[in-house]
């Protein structure tokens, strides 16, 4: 073995470790994201099994849930928050846009649109409350109200990647269709 093998070796080595460190580094931050929800999991179920919550927990004890996927207890968490705010004020339209999602995952589209179309009204700018209504209204083959709604948000926001995708997708569709 002569010294460019050697050379070559080192490089091999040291390129096999920094693959090596930089998945290592991507392992371990999401072991602490994930045992950071767990935790923020645990306590919030633990204080709202014993007493009355406010807003903002059940909102993120049920955004906790959509992100397991677990559509049912989300259901639940986002209607306690509602019920815990009786005036329809724009700081809802999340809590109503995460319920539309929920329904959405349990492919209850209609009450999906309807939560969506709440977020909507209390917060008429709602980006990603409209890209969300544009995918229910797709799902119930209501082309012509997605493509609409995408075109809404390409109003307000013109790079908006999803409304740029969908809306293309939708018109080559009605144009086959035609």
């Amino acid at each position: 073995m002569d010294f460019s093998d050697n050379n070559l070796l080192i490089i091999y080595l040291a390129a096999f470790l920094s693959i090596l460190g930089v998945a290592a580094f991507f392992v371990l931050r999401q072991i602490l994201k994930t045992r950071r929800i767990e935790s923020t999991l645990t306590q919030l179920e633990k204080k709202l099994k014993t007493e009355r919550g406010t807003i903002p927990e059940y909102y993120e004890l049920g955004s906790i849930y959509l992100e397991k996927r677990m559509f049912a207890q989300a259901l639940t968490m986002f209607k306690k928050a509602i019920k815990l705010e009786e005036s329809e004020v724009p700081e809802m339209a999340p809590v109503y846009n995460a319920l539309g999602y929920a329904y959405f995952g349990q492919e209850q589209y209609d009450l999906a649109i309807r939560n969506y179309k709440e977020a909507i009204k209390l917060e008429p700018e709602y980006v990603m409350a409209m890209n969300n209504l544009g995918h229910a209204y797709e799902q119930k083959k209501l082309t012509s109200q997605a493509l609409a709604i995408y075109e809404q948000v390409l109003k307000l926001e013109p790079n908006n990647e999803t409304a740029k995708h969908r809306s293309e997708s939708l018109r080559r569709r009605l144009v086959v269709s035609k």
